[in-house]
C-alpha cells in the first residue's frame, strides 16, 4: 500500500447505532413510510423533496446564491452557484447531488452546498443533471462532465479561480464525481486538483459484499433501494461492468487527483467506497479515508440533527481548505 493512503475510523466502537441515529430510524419505522419500490420514479421524486422540507434542516448563510442555465451536451443544464463572502477569485468545487441518479435535485442538497460554501470558503456548483429513468446512463456523466468543463472554462466570470477546481458529491453524486475526475485525467481537461467522495456507489455489477449482507435492511439505503436504482440507471445489465457506471472497476486509477472518500459504517455502500480508496492508494494517489462510525447513509445531508454530520463537515471543510491551499 502506497504512503499516501490514510485511513481513519472515527470511533473504536463498532456495529453500535449511534443514539440519534437510532432514534432517527424508530422514528422513520413508526412512520411507516413507503418504500421506493413501492413508487413511481416522479413519486419517488415528490416523496425526498417533501421529506427534506420537513426535516427542517438549519441552511448556512453565504453572500450570494444565483441559478442560472448552461449549455450542455443535449440541452440546458441548471446549476446553482454559491459564492462565500469575502475574498476573490475563490476556489471551486463542482458538486453533484446524490438521489440514486433518479431522484433528489438541488433544493435536496441546497443545505449541504451551504454548509460547504461557507465551511470551505469556496464557491459551490451544484449541478441539476438529467435523471433516470427519462435519461438513462450516460445522461448524468455527460451532463456532470459538460458542466464541470462549464466551469473550469467559466471560472473568472463568477470570480472562480481556475487553477483551483474539485469535484465532489454524495452517493450517486459521489459516483458521478469518481467518474468525471477520471475522464478529466483521460482526456486531459478539465484541471482539477481534488475529489470529495462521501459514501460513493463505486460498483454497480454486485452486491455481494460484507457491508450488502450486514446493512441490507433496517439501516436507512436498502439492498432493495439499490436494485431499484440500478434498474432504472442502467439501459442494460452489462452497462454495471462500464468503468464510468462503476469506477472501482477501471483498469488504471494512476493520475488520478487526490481524494477524500468519506464511508459510514452502517451502510450498504461501505465496502466499496474504501475499496476504492484503496485503489486510489495503491495506484499512488494521495488519498485519504474516513469511517463514521454508527454512522448510516446520508447523515452527511443532515447536519443540524446529528452531532456526527456537524463533525464530518466540519473536518470536510478543513480537509477542502487544505487542499485548495496547495
Amino acid at each position: 500500500m502506497s504512503r499516501q493512503y490514510e485511513r481513519t475510523i472515527t470511533s473504536p466502537r463498532g456495529g453500535v447505532l449511534d443514539p440519534q441515529v437510532k432514534q432517527f430510524l424508530e422514528n422513520l419505522e413508526k412512520a411507516n413510510l413507503p418504500t421506493l419500490g413501492s413508487m413511481t420514479p416522479v413519486q419517488a421524486r415528490d416523496f425526498a423533496i417533501k421529506s427534506c422540507e420537513q426535516l427542517g434542516l438549519p441552511l448556512e448563510k453565504v453572500a450570494s446564491i444565483e441559478n442560472i442555465i448552461i449549455p450542455g451536451p443535449a440541452g440546458e443544464i441548471p446549476i446553482r452557484i454559491y459564492t462565500p463572502e469575502c475574498e476573490k477569485h475563490f476556489p471551486v468545487l463542482v458538486y453533484f447531488h446524490g438521489g440514486g441518479w433518479v431522484i433528489d435535485n438541488l433544493d435536496t442538497h441546497d443545505n449541504v452546498c451551504r454548509s460547504l460554501c461557507k465551511g470551505a470558503g469556496c464557491v459551490v456548483v451544484s449541478v441539476d443533471y438529467r435523471l433516470a429513468p427519462e435519461n438513462k446512463f450516460p445522461a448524468a456523466v455527460e451532463d456532470c462532465y459538460s458542466a464541470t468543463k462549464w466551469v473550469a472554462d467559466n471560472a473568472i466570470v463568477f470570480n472562480g479561480d481556475p487553477s483551483r477546481i474539485a469535484v465532489g458529491g454524495d452517493s450517486a453524486g459521489g459516483n458521478l464525481a469518481a467518474v468525471v475526475s477520471l475522464m478529466s485525467r483521460d482526456k486531459g481537461s478539465p484541471f482539477l486538483i481534488y475529489q470529495l467522495l462521501i459514501y460513493p456507489v463505486t460498483n454497480l455489477s454486485t452486491f455481494h459484499t460484507e457491508s450488502y449482507r450486514s446493512y441490507a435492511a433496517g439501516y436507512f439505503l436498502t439492498k432493495a433501494d439499490m436494485a431499484w436504482f440500478r434498474g432504472l440507471y442502467l439501459n442494460k445489465k452489462r452497462d454495471a461492468f462500464n468503468p464510468q457506471v462503476s469506477p472501482l472497476l477501471a483498469k488504471d486509477l494512476s493520475r488520478s487527483v487526490p481524494a477524500l472518500v468519506i464511508t459510514c459504517e452502517l451502510d450498504v455502500l461501505r465496502d466499496e467506497g474504501e475499496s476504492y480508496a484503496r485503489r486510489l492508494g495503491e495506484a499512488s494517489v494521495k488519498v485519504k479515508l474516513v469511517r463514521y462510525n454508527g454512522m448510516i447513509h446520508a447523515f452527511f445531508n443532515f447536519v443540524g440533527m446529528f452531532d456526527q454530520s456537524r463533525i464530518a463537515m466540519a473536518a470536510t471543510c478543513s480537509s477542502l481548505r487544505e487542499a485548495f491551499r496547495k
